[in-house]
């Protein structure tokens, strides 16, 4: 395996690791937020923590991006 390779697949898992502590840490937020009764605050948390959770997931499956670009 090239070091390229090796260095893209390092990079992607840690991205998946930190879009996955920004998502746990997202709805952390938001559970103190909405105890405190800032309930818009917990909203904008909860929605920081599903793009988050999206992102990973788009992360994780590159091959479905270029198909889902060019079928229309």
């Amino acid at each position: 395996m090239s070091n390229m390779m090796r260095d893209s697949q390092i990079v992607a898992q840690t991205e998946d690791e930190t879009l996955g502590y920004i998502s746990d840490m997202a709805l952390e937020l938001a559970q103190m937020a909405e105890d405190t009764g800032l309930a818009t605050l917990a909203y904008l948390f909860r929605m920081a923590a599903l793009e988050a959770s999206t992102a990973d997931s788009v992360l994780a499956e590159p091959d479905n991006l270029p198909q889902q670009m060019t079928s229309h």
